[in-house]
């Protein structure tokens, strides 16, 4: 299988079509902006953060959290790796996917995050540590990043919706 053979260039491109879709849905099923006035540049900007940043990031990260947090009883360590994941990974990478998206598009950094950030991690805590839960305590390492895909297409809705309004 080559998920097995090449993770890291299986999940960025996995992760790179579905940044790209959860930008569609957000500007097609949110926004209701029609084909004719559709942001490709967006959408591009999207899958170029999914496939060059959070997908060999999340690969990784994944890795270090499965090999790194091994504690004596498996509840604890999925605890463990969930608090990690939000604590270390969740904030930073909602840092940089805001400020890369206010670069690519020529805007200040900081005002994306002033304006953004508080709200969106107080979004992703009500979300992803119960997905990342039953994420490490059910699925393979090799298939963590295509589940967290999976949730993301409406997660990356939201990002993107967030990301285009400014808060």
């Amino acid at each position: 299988m080559k998920l097995a053979q090449r993770p890291l260039l299986t999940q960025s491109i996995t992760t790179a079509v579905l940044f790209a879709t959860g930008d569609v849905m957000a500007q097609q099923a949110v926004e209701r902006v029609g084909l004719e006035k559709h942001n490709f540049a967006r959408t591009g900007r999207m899958a170029l953060y999914g496939g060059a940043v959070f997908g060999p990031v999340a690969t990784t990260w994944f890795k270090f959290l499965q090999n790194k947090i091994v504690l004596k009883n498996p509840n604890t360590t999925i605890a463990a790796r969930v608090l990690t994941d939000q604590t270390v990974f969740a904030s930073t990478n909602l840092f940089v996917f805001l400020s890369s998206m206010a670069i690519m598009e020529g805007t200040s950094p900081k005002d994306k995050l002033e304006s953004t950030y508080a709200t969106a991690l107080q979004k992703n805590w009500m979300v992803w540590p119960w997905v990342q839960a039953i994420n490490f305590k059910l699925v393979p390492l090799e298939h963590r990043v295509l589940v967290v895909n999976i949730v993301s297409l409406g997660w990356n809705c939201y990002l993107s919706y967030i990301n285009s309004k400014g808060g």
